[in-house]
């Protein structure tokens, strides 16, 4: 059996450290307001499903570079696959519904993101990085304020009776 070249130990990219750390900082500041609402997915998970899915994508780009890259028959794409099965698969599991009521929908999507947004820190894709982690962060907990703050009293607000 054929394998690639591995790397020595004593070389440390910083640039690769960059693209896991962030990703590992950013998975660990989307988990945050779920882990501050209680919700089953919080802090770890959504911190190591970033770095994880970081992790798989250098992995892969530097794979695909090794093989020969365009010259060779490797897709890089199927990486959105495996992390969109895996994703998918972690994310049902969170779901439930009681009482007609749907639960954890937020923290499945969440998880996405970040499992996306590990992806592109992966990638090196950082004006990407920026904008999704200020867009989700700001989505999950600006809104999520705003919905417990306005919204919520209105829909348990019964209306009244003429």
């Amino acid at each position: 059996m054929q394998l690639t070249p591995s790397v020595p130990i004593h070389y440390f990219d910083i640039d690769i450290l960059l693209r896991v750390g962030s990703a590992a900082m950013l998975g660990l500041l989307l988990g945050l307001d779920r882990e501050l609402r209680g919700q089953a997915a919080g802090l770890r998970t959504h911190g190591l499903t970033c770095f994880a899915t970081s992790v798989m994508t250098v992995s892969l780009i530097s794979l695909y570079a090794q093989l020969g890259g365009a010259d060779s028959k490797m897709d890089p794409l199927r990486i959105f696959e495996a992390v969109g099965a895996f994703v998918g698969i972690a994310a049902a599991g969170l779901i439930v519904v009681t009482k007609g009521e749907v639960h954890n929908l937020t923290t499945a999507v969440n998880l996405l993101l970040a499992a996306v947004i590990g992806i592109a820190c992966g990638a090196g894709q950082w004006p990407l990085v920026v904008v999704a982690a200020l867009f989700g962060s700001a989505i999950v907990t600006l809104i999520g304020y705003a919905e417990n703050r306005w919204l919520k009293p209105i829909a348990d607000d019964p209306p009244a009776a003429s």
